[in-house]
């Protein structure tokens, strides 16, 4: 199924896609006249941040950036809809009920890192671009959360699913318990 040939092709396909839909930025923003302050208030140089300081009509830019945005999401959406599907078929014509369950419960624990990644991700590109009375504030802790949160819960959300490591931090937290 997953030969080496099929992930290095997979892997070429999505580091194409990710240059393919930034590679506009830089040009989009260079077009922009900047009169007042170059000094972004933000901790990373974000392209909406950036489009933010110009003085000029920064439409293609929003425009660019919402309908990469919903594009990219729906893609990936749309792939990962279509994977579950075949995947959920595949795990009921197991026949133990134990196997279904077992399976059943790492699809939960990537469908739970789906949704921990692309909701602040997806709520931080929309605030930019429809919340204009939502605080700067705000808009900085969502892009940060965006970036720090999915990577930091990974691990645990993954680590859960793991009898081992989760017996050993029951352990740890809970030292006269038993773990299961």
């Amino acid at each position: 199924m997953l030969t080496a040939s099929t992930v290095a092709k997979l892997g070429a396909a999505i580091a194409a896609r990710a240059l393919a839909a930034v590679l506009p930025f830089p040009f989009l923003v260079r077009r922009l006249p900047f009169c007042r302050s170059r000094l972004i208030s933000h901790s990373y140089c974000e392209h909406m941040a950036v489009v933010k300081l110009a003085c000029g009509d920064t439409t293609p830019n929003n425009l660019y950036g919402l309908v990469m945005s919903l594009l990219m999401a729906g893609a990936d959406l749309s792939c990962i809809f279509v994977s579950y599907g075949l995947i959920l078929r595949a795990v009921f014509r197991l026949p133990s009920l134990q196997a279904r369950h077992k399976a059943l419960g790492t699809c939960g624990a990537h469908v739970g890192v789906i949704v921990i990644a692309y909701t602040p991700g997806l709520f931080s590109f929309l605030t930019h671009r429809f919340g204009h009375s939502i605080p700067h504030h705000v808009h900085i802790f969502l892009a940060n959360f965006y970036l720090m949160v999915p990577a930091m819960l990974n691990p645990i959300v993954y680590g859960a699913k793991t009898k081992e490591l989760r017996d050993r931090v029951l352990r740890a937290l809970c030292p006269g318990r038993s773990a299961s």
